[in-house]
């Protein structure tokens, strides 16, 4: 990825532009400080949280501008 290339939604399929950024661990495997990033778009956020959230690996949601 470079700073050219937009960041796009993680969820299947989708190519809209990522406005949020949605950090989150599996506390099976790995350490408690370590954060992996899903992008969502505005339309996708809350079905991306939910999943991350039913398996209780979801931390927290940021705009995208504060991680990249």
């Amino acid at each position: 990825m470079t700073a050219s290339e937009p960041l796009q939604c993680s969820a299947k399929g989708c190519r809209a532009d990522a406005r949020w950024a949605l950090r989150w661990n599996n506390p099976k495997i790995h350490d408690p400080d370590r954060r992996k990033i899903w992008l969502a778009c505005d339309e996708h956020k809350e079905h991306l949280s939910a999943f991350l959230s039913r398996r209780g690996f979801l931390r927290d949601t940021v705009p995208v501008d504060e991680v990249h």
